[in-house]
This record gives C-alpha cells, sequence and structure tokens, in this order.
C-alpha cells in the first residue's frame, strides 16, 4: 500500500523494449536506499516490483498488462516520474490509501494558474466517474489529490507549490497522459452493495 505523497522525483535511464514486456532502468536514490529484490517502488502511481538496485538506481520488469492499461508505455530515457515506497505499519498516512493499481488513464485538459496555486482539469474515463466526488480522494500519476470539481468526463484538482515543483505535475502539459487509481473504498462498497442488492456493479 501507498499514501500518494511522492517522496521523490526520479527519471528514466533506459528502457529496453521486450516482445511482450518492458524493462525499465530508474534512478531514485532515496527510494533505493535500502531497496532489494522483490521490494515495491510506485513509479507514477504503479506499483512496481524493484528486479535489482545499484548506485542509486534500480530495475523494474513491466508486463503488456501495466503497459496497456497505464502511461508507462510512453517513457523512454529522460522522462521524469514521480516514485514512492510502500507505506510503513505503524507509520503516518499522510495522504489516502492508494494500491498502485491504476484504473485508467486521462488526459490534462487544460491548467488555469493562480498566485499561489494551479487548478488543473483531466478528462475521466466514463467507466471511473462514479467514484470520483467532490472533495474526495485521487491518485494522479501516484499524486493523492482532492477533488475539486468532478463532471461525467472531467475532474479538476488544486496544485498547492509544493506538489508542482516536487512532482512531475508541476511538468505536465495539456494533451500529456497520466496515471488515475481512485479510490479502493468507493469500488469495495459498490461491489459489496450489488452483492446485496443481487445486482451487478460492474
Amino acid at each position: 500500500m501507498f499514501t500518494g505523497i511522492i517522496e521523490e522525483l526520479g527519471e528514466v535511464t533506459a528502457v529496453e523494449r521486450l516482445a511482450d514486456a518492458s524493462r525499465f532502468r530508474l534512478r531514485g536514490p532515496l527510494v533505493t536506499e535500502g531497496a532489494r529484490h522483490g521490494d515495491s517502488i510506485a513509479v507514477n502511481g504503479v506499483c512496481l516490483t524493484v528486479v535489482d538496485t545499484a548506485d542509486g538506481e534500480f530495475t523494474a520488469d513491466v508486463m503488456a498488462e501495466t503497459l496497456e492499461r497505464s502511461s508507462l508505455g510512453a517513457l523512454a530515457p529522460g522522462s521524469r516520474v514521480n516514485l514512492e515506497r510502500p507505506m510503513a505499519l505503524g507509520g503516518r498516512l499522510g495522504g489516502h490509501l492508494v494500491q498502485g493499481h491504476v484504473d485508467g488513464t486521462g488526459t490534462i485538459v487544460e491548467r488555469t494558474p493562480s498566485e499561489h496555486w494551479e487548478i488543473v482539469k483531466v478528462s475521466l474515463p466514463p467507466e471511473l466517474a462514479r467514484y470520483v466526488v467532490e472533495k474526495g480522494s485521487i491518485t494522479v500519476d501516484g499524486v493523492s489529490l482532492t477533488v475539486v470539481d468532478a463532471a461525467a468526463g472531467h475532474f479538476t484538482v488544486s496544485l498547492i507549490p509544493t506538489t508542482l515543483a516536487l512532482t512531475t505535475l508541476g511538468r505536465k502539459q495539456p494533451g500529456d497522459p497520466v496515471n488515475l487509481e481512485v479510490d479502493v473504498i468507493a469500488k469495495y462498497v459498490e461491489r459489496m452493495l450489488g452483492d446485496r442488492t443481487g445486482q451487478d456493479p460492474r
């Protein structure tokens, strides 16, 4: 589990395209400190398994399913990425409960700068709209954010200076894809209510 509080702005250093997968090499001295084979690190909100680490970098294999469901397939050497280690039990939950399982992708629609923050509109796949509510939580490229407005085809978030400076969201432009993970609690509630009423929640 993750919290959506980004620990480090990392960088892709190498990408090896395979027949049905890709192998990524990523630089992140903070998140690789103490990391071992089999550990998890979230990359732009996608939970990946560490294959090996060396000199502040780690390698992760990304299978076709993940490449199809997320924006990781668009990454190339030099791409900046948001990195987060799993939360430690007994620690503070700074954001919200995040699994690192991407539900879909959206696109940055527009950015509206203000004096101290920036409003960003993001397109929303129709099948995810029911899980996104005003003042609720959503994860965008691994960043835990509060929804300002929610509509059928989009939602908006307000980014503070710290988020703009320390994550990739400060660099994303209209047209850029982003990974989205909705609140897992909402999905469980929907499933349980569907089972109780005999209706298929899908």
